[in-house]
């Protein structure tokens, strides 16, 4: 398994996504939704799960990483049209019985 530095690690989760879908998705099957940086990996993305939001007495330990290229919507502004830019967004799957505290995770 490659190393990754901590320094990249901690930059490539931005935001966790909360709305309706992704809520849904959390209490069905365990995952989390997470806005990524564009050119993340899944074994980063897995790494960088891992290292930020493991309790101290445990591992957090990650099963799957999804990754979803969402695509900027077009708008307009007047006559003018234009482009929201894209971004990159991940799914990630715990194994049973784990959870993520976003309150435990920002004290690191």
């Amino acid at each position: 398994m490659k190393t990754y530095s901590p320094e990249r690690l901690t930059q490539v989760l931005l935001a966790p996504v909360v709305s309706e879908k992704s809520t849904f998705v959390g209490e069905k099957n365990n995952q989390f939704v997470f806005r990524v940086v564009p050119d993340a990996t899944k074994p980063e993305i897995k790494a960088a799960v891992e290292l930020l939001f493991s309790p101290k007495d445990k591992k957090l330990e990650v099963e799957g990483v999804r990754i979803v290229n969402v695509k900027g919507k077009e708008k307009r502004m007047g006559k003018f049209s234009g482009r929201r830019s894209g971004w990159k967004k991940a799914y990630v799957c715990l194994k049973a019985g784990q959870d993520i505290n976003f309150a435990e995770g920002e004290n690191k």
